[in-house]
């Protein structure tokens, strides 16, 4: 026992004052914002308020020391000082279950949210794709058969040079040369005429 405490017990005794308890006093510096005494209390409360997440959400750890870092935060914010180490020990749970309901309710909205934003992406690339397909078909009948049967051995069926070159009877550069043509007018087909 420090002299401070010595002396205030001994002042207590004289004048019969309640002494604050030691949860009380730890609480009230924290919530002065003690920095010491909340390492303090971090150590000493963090694995209980982990278990206390896992024992409330049933998830992982990873999700578990999220929810007590959410909880330290909140602890921060609001912790008033409290009487006894009860009282603490109900507020805490009342916070990690808040702070586990918070993070449900925000993981739920989350992936509402994504399902949505899928339904909707994939719809729109659907109709955009059909489209481009459309225009490439037409565009194909346009250059020729001879033309539209190298597109189609390269990038169809993914051969190589020296196959298509085999195929039709010309030299791996030659067959380059003609992709390479016929990809440039495409892509100018598709900037349009004042694209440049």
């Amino acid at each position: 026992m420090t002299a401070v405490n010595l002396a205030l017990t001994i002042l207590a005794a004289d004048r019969r004052v309640d002494l604050p308890s030691e949860t009380r006093t730890r609480t009230a510096a924290i919530a002065s914002g003690d920095t010491e005494a909340f390492s303090r209390f971090f150590n000493e409360w963090f694995e209980w308020m982990g278990r206390e997440a896992g024992r409330l959400s049933g998830r992982d750890d990873a999700f578990c020391a999220d929810i007590v870092q959410d909880s330290m935060m909140r602890v921060i914010r609001s912790l008033k000082p409290l009487d006894g180490a009860d009282d603490l020990r109900r507020w805490l749970r009342v916070v990690v279950r808040s702070c586990v309901y918070d993070r449900l309710r925000a993981d739920a909205r989350r992936q509402a949210r994504d399902r949505a934003a899928g339904r909707a992406a994939s719809r729109q690339p659907d109709a955009l794709l059909q489209g481009r397909i459309r225009w490439l078909e037409r565009e194909l009948q346009s250059i020729g058969d001879a033309n539209a049967d190298l597109l189609l051995m390269r990038y169809r069926f993914g051969w190589t040079l020296q196959q298509i070159g085999a195929a039709v009877g010309l030299k791996t550069g030659a067959v380059d040369g003609r992709l390479r043509r016929l990809l440039g007018i495409l892509r100018r087909r598709e900037r349009g005429p004042h694209d440049g």
